[in-house]
């Protein structure tokens, strides 16, 4: 009798943590990709390529990305169509932070 009610009991338990578990909502690689851009703009400003202008406009499509990435989240998963978008914007981003700071203004 009570090895068929322990039974029992770790079936509802089991039962109960895979349906409470959270929707796969993470994106490991877009965070990294974050991290990196970030410090890539951090770096173009200690080495005087970016402009404040440049950089004020590079952190707020970092922002613009964060952003994105949280609506995507918002109904606990992000979906293929979600993750291609959001790798696009991180490409976007990427491309701009690559041109500013080879272009020809110099912070003086």
């Amino acid at each position: 009798m009570k090895k068929s009610t322990l039974i029992v009991a770790l079936a509802a338990i089991s039962t109960m943590t895979i349906t409470t578990a959270p929707a796969f909502a993470g994106t490991p690689r877009l965070d990294a990709r974050e991290t990196n851009q970030v410090g890539r703009i951090h770096n173009g400003v200690a080495n005087g390529e970016l402009t404040r202008p440049e950089t004020r406009r590079l952190a707020a499509g970092q922002v613009h990305l964060r952003n994105a990435e949280a609506r995507a989240k918002s109904d606990g998963i992000v979906t293929g169509r979600e993750r291609a978008w959001l790798q696009h914007e991180a490409n976007q981003q990427s491309r701009r932070i690559y041109r500013q700071k080879h272009d020809a203004q110099a912070r003086r």
